[in-house]
């Protein structure tokens, strides 16, 4: 799996640092989020899809592996 994100589309809820805070953050200043990890391992996909699931901006896209 593939994470890339939209950082112009992010809102900032924080959503996906709640479910998976091993691959986002956010930044300090706006709260925009942070691409900490953009291919986690097998055992965090669960926790990302879910992230990319509930962001409210949709900002999170997923790229399974070819």
């Amino acid at each position: 799996m593939k994470i890339t994100v939209d950082e112009e589309k992010c809102c900032g809820a924080g959503q996906c640092v709640l479910i998976a805070p091993e691959v986002f953050d956010q930044r300090d200043e706006d709260g925009v989020v942070v691409l900490l990890d953009s291919a986690p391992p097998v055992g965090q996909h669960e926790a990302v899809q879910e992230s990319a699931a509930v962001c409210p901006a949709a900002a999170i896209h997923l790229h399974e592996d070819a």
